[in-house]
């Protein structure tokens, strides 16, 4: 009889090993020979970098300061190490020095082995590292752990991506549908539960766990802090300091912040959405917490994968905004990423939006009713939040979402600003790294789920600031005196006023005056009783010397009419190559442009250096409140999956544009008709 229960206990126990075995360790083993560092050399060893000729890096130029007429720096305000768990657990292994080196100019090596370097030094740069995971591994290097500690440390800290998706599968939650018969692509509000402080594996196991996961977090943030001040160099690198807030949603969903300090004196601890339910509740435990001296700002990023609720009137847990709350978010969140390495998050084609360029890095459909995620919603992108500003201002006295522009790569390979399209070493450690593992078929049926349909290159932050240190980068932020692009260091301005002279456009002295009697880039216009003709809007675009010439620039208007509707307009307003816009269409005819998809190489003749203009807007209602912003084009270049596949001695991957028009954009100016 004992022999039978023997028997059974033991073959009870081969059956669990064997399910263990096969629903989870040869999966874990095959996603780490797939994705993993140890594997990377592999598919590096595939490709050949020298049928590709790059331009060669350059030394920082630093500038005079202060300088009243503003200089032009160039920056990353959204940058994860392997401080940031899931970045570890992609493969890279690059810590925070690491990356305040890098921005300085210094190469570094990815994860899958490729060689990371700047073209040109970074300005400023924060390292915005998820505030949820502060804490939980620094007690992982300690002697005499428990047999549960270490397990936990090992997951946590072991380069494999699925242990990333089973990880936080139960944190961002279960997509549900929603009620078709609602207009598609409005956001639906749902009621969530902010995960419990001590659900990260490596604060459950070990007495007084979750406790000593608390005191690390403020260890950790104190150490953020020093690293900060260490590479702070005024005039040549402003370190400024920040984190991410990261509450989770299903299917990738992205409902996340960037923190930023104008100074050293900030909070003991960096609130996450372990501590918080909501950006109100952020903003206000931020306020309560921040002390005096002490000043911040938030930036939400990707509003295209918040399915909808990044401009809407809820929160992350199903409260409603009230105009206490309005006037908060008015108060603490003056920007927007509007592009990053997941995709361009300006506009969508079929919602609320018709200007071709709105299909630029763009993967999304149009909801349909019932759909919750994994469309484009209507309240998911930033034109749209402009419109709904302008609705809000109606209702409210007021515009919270008077917001500026900024773009950053989002990247979790310890390496700022790295956004060439001929050098990119993907986003994500070595899952993305090298080429052939870029390149990849896909497995994801979801295009948004694609890293070659879905990864951009990334983009930079611009910001026209008397000098560059910490105080008046974050003072020119606040104020938006900043633009976005998508990579190029094309360096804008942008000015209205009334009764800008049109022989502006030839003076290059004329920023002293615009300064004096205009508006820039991030202002507000008042009305001026006098003046019931549009207002002057002056743009000046200059070409980055290291990449392709200009080809267009684009005013974007968006306005609300007499009856509450709001209505947008995209015209060109300045042609390279001496073409002139078509009054009919609106558009500059095509340059003819091209690019050789086997070098890559850019034509040359054509484009301009520089694109100089005054225009007047020939449908001004002094009544109406509007925003305008300038779009700047250059001539096509390749994407970052064509110089790949030369690397990798391939045709182009049809599954996507062999080539992109690079582009900027600047914070708008608005206008307010009451004054």
């Amino acid at each position: 009889m004992f022999k039978k229960i023997g028997l059974g206990i033991v073959v009870l126990l081969l059956a669990a090993i064997g399910f263990v075995w096969i629903k989870f360790l040869i999966p874990l083993q095959a996603s780490a020979d797939k994705n993993g560092p140890e594997t990377a050399a592999r598919e590096y060893a595939l490709q050949d970098n020298s049928k590709l000729t790059l331009p060669a890096p350059q030394a920082a130029i630093y500038q005079a300061a202060p300088n009243p007429n503003m200089n032009l720096y160039w920056g990353e305000l959204h940058l994860h190490t392997s401080e940031s768990f899931d970045a570890t657990l992609f493969g890279n292994s690059l810590g925070i020095e690491d990356a305040y080196r890098f921005a300085k100019g210094e190469p570094l090596s990815s994860a899958g082995g490729e060689v990371m370097q700047l073209s040109r030094p970074l300005d400023f740069v924060a390292i915005t590292d998820h505030a949820e995971g502060f804490g939980t591994r620094t007690h992982c290097g300690d002697p005499n752990l428990s047999l549960g500690e270490r397990a936990a440390c090992w997951l946590a800290n072991e380069p494999n991506p699925m242990i990333f998706k089973t990880l936080t599968k139960g944190v961002r939650g279960t997509a549900t549908p929603g009620d078709p018969s609602k207009p598609a692509g409005v956001y639906q509000p749902t009621t969530r539960q902010s995960p419990k402080p001590g659900s990260f594996p490596t604060c459950k196991f070990g007495d007084g766990a979750l406790e000593r996961c608390i005191k690390n977090a403020s260890t950790d943030w104190a150490r953020y802090v020093d690293l900060a001040d260490k590479y702070y160099e005024p005039g040549e690198l402003t370190t400024l300091i920040g984190y991410e807030y990261s509450p989770g949603m299903p299917e990738q969903g992205k409902h996340h912040r960037n923190v930023i300090f104008r100074s050293n004196t900030v909070p003991e601890r960096a609130l996450s959405s372990l501590d918080v339910p909501n950006a109100i509740e952020l903003w206000k435990g931020l306020e309560a917490t921040c002390g005096e001296d002490c000043d911040f700002l938030t930036m939400p990023h990707n509003p295209n994968k918040a399915w909808g609720l990044t401009y809407s009137r809820f929160t992350w847990d199903g409260q409603e905004y009230d105009e206490a709350d309005w006037r908060l978010r008015q108060r603490r969140e003056p920007l927007t990423e509007i592009f990053q390495i997941k995709g361009a998050q300006e506009c969508a084609l079929g919602v609320g939006a018709t200007d071709e360029e709105c299909a630029f890095e763009q993967v999304f459909d149009p909801c349909q009713p019932g759909e919750t995620t994994g469309c484009a919603f209507e309240t998911g992108f930033v034109r749209q939040g402009l419109k709904v500003g302008l609705a809000l201002e109606q209702e409210l006295g007021f515009n919270p979402l008077q917001v500026g522009f900024i773009a950053a790569t989002d990247s979790h390979n310890s390496n700022p600003g790295d956004v060439e399209e001929w050098d990119f070493p993907g986003a994500v450690g070595a899952v993305t790294s090298s080429a052939a593992r870029r390149l990849r078929e896909d497995v994801e049926t979801d295009a948004y789920k694609s890293f070659i349909r879905f990864h951009t290159s990334g983009g930079l932050a611009a910001v026209w600031a008397p000098e560059n240190t910490r105080e008046a980068i974050f003072d020119a932020l606040a104020r938006r005196e900043t633009y976005a692009t998508s990579g190029p260091r094309m360096a804008v301005r942008l000015y209205a006023g009334w009764g800008i002279d049109a022989a502006a456009a030839n003076d290059h002295n004329a920023i002293v005056s615009l300064m004096a009697g205009g508006v820039p880039m991030g202002g507000v216009l008042r009305p001026d009783a006098t003046k019931q003709t549009s207002p002057s809007f002056f743009v000046w675009a200059t070409r980055d010397p290291m990449d392709a010439p200009l080809q267009r620039v684009q005013m974007i208007k968006g306005w609300l009419d007499a009856q509450g509707q709001t209505h947008e307009k995209v015209v060109d307003i300045n042609c390279a190559d001496g073409l002139r816009v078509d009054p009919a269409t609106g558009r500059c005819p095509d340059n003819g442009a091209n690019v050789d998809l086997k070098t890559c190489s850019f034509s040359p003749g054509s484009g301009a250096n520089e694109l100089k203009t005054v225009w007047h807007d020939p449908d001004y209602d002094p009544a109406q409140g509007a925003f305008y912003y300038v779009r700047v084009l250059m001539n096509p270049t390749c994407r970052w999956s064509s110089y790949d596949a030369i690397r990798l001695g391939r045709e182009p991957d049809p599954r996507v544009s062999a080539t992109i028009r690079e582009r900027a954009w600047t914070s708008p100016i608005w206008l307010d008709p009451k004054g």
